[in-house]
């Protein structure tokens, strides 16, 4: 049977994260979000194929002749079999904002909760599928990295890291992607979680960087539903999280200027990232996590990205 590619699990079976985030240990959370979405797929594993030419090998009986390098045979007189490392040994790297302006949550938790949640949920499935995952976690500087590894503890050590509270002050995407580039020399996926409430003059050019590396980049920008609606009622004063700064607003007053700004900001993300090729997902953080998995495996889809059927292994504690 096949993965439906197409559609998300069934809505019946969908996690309310606010009933997920009163799980305190954050890999069981994402344990509980990956059976949860594979209890959803009633058709499975996805089909796809996707490989990475790595070496040559020579040729053996029951190797696919379609492989032979004929170019190298007329060479040398002998077979040759290009050797692929098949993508199952993705290498992906989860950069994670940790900024004050994450902190902010209007049902309970915040957003950094549901960006570290999502974040350990796709550390979990890859981590069934074989891969390695990395993470770097970050404020206005580097705060956690761990390179891109499946090994037995790993996954435990990420798991960790993820559940350090945030605790910096600005944002600044600047220093993790100029990290990222300067450390990481094989090609690989690297997956941006932030609420990108910051200056956006700078992210294009780091951006553009990363991509040019060959990296495929994933974002997803993600943002409580106050702030998408902006719904309060009373003035109040409210505070800048990362200034500092205390400024009392009249919300039906500002409503539709604050909300004109926020759709001008996020569309100029979007749009950054349609022109450097970058996948972008905007996520509220009363949205079913299991949902934006399902958004992640499908854009692994539409790049070839075999996945596995990870259903057995539910119930094992991974190493």
């Amino acid at each position: 049977m096949s993965l439906a590619t197409n559609h998300p699990p069934a809505t019946a079976s969908l996690i309310d994260p606010q009933a997920l985030m009163n799980i305190r240990n954050l890999e069981l959370r994402a344990r509980v979000v990956v059976e949860g979405f594979w209890n959803g797929i009633h058709r499975s594993p996805y089909h796809g194929f996707s490989v990475e030419f790595t070496e040559y090998r020579q040729y053996t009986p029951g190797d696919d002749p379609r492989y032979l390098d004929w170019r190298v045979f007329a060479r040398s007189d002998r077979y040759f079999i290009k050797k692929f490392e098949d993508e199952t040994n993705l290498r992906c790297h989860l950069l994670t904002d940790q900024s004050r302006s994450m902190t902010y949550g209007s049902r309970g938790y915040t957003k950094a909760d549901y960006a570290a949640t999502l974040a350990a949920t796709l550390a979990y499935f890859l981590h069934l599928q074989g891969d390695a995952m990395g993470l770097l976690t970050f404020d206005e500087q580097i705060r956690d990295y761990l390179p891109a590894r499946h090994r037995l503890g790993h996954l435990r050590h990420l798991m960790l890291a993820l559940e350090r509270p945030a605790a910096g002050q600005a944002t600044n995407l600047a220093a993790p992607l100029r990290r990222i580039v300067e450390i990481i020399r094989k090609r690989g996926l690297m997956v941006l979680l932030s609420d990108f409430l910051a200056p956006l003059e700078r992210l294009e050019p780091d951006l553009t960087a990363l991509t040019a590396c060959g990296h495929e980049v994933i974002i997803f920008q993600v943002l409580d539903p106050a702030e998408l609606a902006f719904h309060f009622d009373a003035a109040a004063m409210f505070q800048d999280v990362e200034s500092g700064r205390t400024l009392f607003i009249d919300p039906a007053a500002a409503r539709k200027e604050y909300l004109r700004k926020l759709t001008a900001h996020c569309a100029r993300l979007h749009s950054t990232c349609q022109r450097l090729g970058i996948t972008y997902h905007r996520l509220a953080t009363d949205r079913p996590l299991e949902l934006a998995l399902f958004d992640f495996l499908r854009e692994r889809m539409k790049h070839g990205r075999r996945v596995h059927r990870v259903g057995h292994y539910v119930g094992r504690r991974p190493g």
